[in-house]
């Protein structure tokens, strides 16, 4: 008769039997079946190479073309070459792009390839709207795109504020322009000094102060009150102080007495005390 201790032992190494994992076989593979199909992908790879080396070949020619009479044609295809890495089919025309965009004047590019080893640069040129101070130049956007020139065009209107109000300077312009110009006005200047008081030139010679205070309700009451005192008077004025409560004064070039203008009425009189702001 086998006793209990016997067949512990026996139950132990049966259980460590059951237990013990069996090794994972991979599947056979049939080398011989897969072995075109293996060589007509390295073959495909290999002429798909073959004609990308063909294709790849230095870039001979430049082309730069474009409405532009700021930009120089030569310095862009400077830029082009100093930026080139690759051959034609190789280069990356974003990085070319991003590079020529720096350049002054240029408002965006446009790298195209033409074969056979030609690079076409299309060039759209900046549009300057306006001065900023005695260096730099203004888009239609508001934003400073030259900093530092000494060729400045003269008859483009000259901004001026402290530094960092570049923006804000420029969008009041940008308002005020086309109203100007509908009442037959232009601006030739508009300043913020470092108190906060705005300044705007006609082009007329006219000056017209805003101060610091409700510039929105004072433009208002320039645009319907004070232009047409402008418009009827032009020759005799001096300056327009816009900085009273719910008139104006006029400043005239010479001392002569000038009869009231219709505007000054008892109503909407010109000439009230002038607010502390100046």
């Amino acid at each position: 008769m086998t006793s209990l201790a016997a067949l512990i032992p026996r139950r132990a190494k049966n259980r460590s039997r059951k237990e013990k994992p069996r090794a994972f076989r991979l599947p056979a593979i049939d080398w011989r079946r897969l072995a075109p199909a293996l060589l007509s992908v390295v073959a495909a790879v290999l002429v798909v190479g073959g004609i990308a080396a063909a294709l790849n070949r230095p870039v001979r020619h430049i082309e730069v073309v474009g409405a532009f009479q700021r930009v120089s044609a030569f310095d862009v295809e400077q830029v082009v070459r100093a930026h080139l890495r690759g051959g034609f089919v190789t280069a990356d025309l974003t990085t070319l792009q991003q590079a020529i965009e720096i350049l002054p004047w240029v408002e965006h590019a446009r790298v195209q390839r033409h074969w056979p080893d030609a690079l076409v640069v299309q060039i759209a040129e900046q549009a300057a709207t306006a001065r900023w101070g005695d260096t730099g130049l203004i888009n239609a956007r508001g934003d400073i795109f030259v900093k530092d020139t000494k060729r400045l065009p003269a008859e483009l209107p000259l901004l001026a504020g402290p530094d960092g109000t570049e923006h804000q300077v420029s969008d009041l312009f940008l308002q005020l322009q086309p109203r100007m110009i509908d009442m037959g006005l232009s601006i030739s200047g508009l300043r913020l000094d470092p108190r906060g008081a705005w300044e705007l030139s006609l082009s007329n010679g006219i000056d017209i102060r805003f101060g610091r205070r409700q510039l929105k309700e004072r433009l208002e009451r320039f645009i319907k009150v004070g232009a047409l005192v402008v418009a009827s008077r032009a020759n005799d004025i001096a300056f327009l102080d816009m900085r009273y409560s719910n008139g104006f004064s006029v400043g005239w070039r010479t001392t002569l007495t000038v009869p009231q203008h219709p505007a000054a009425t008892d109503e909407n009189p010109v000439n009230h005390k002038r607010d502390q702001d100046v």
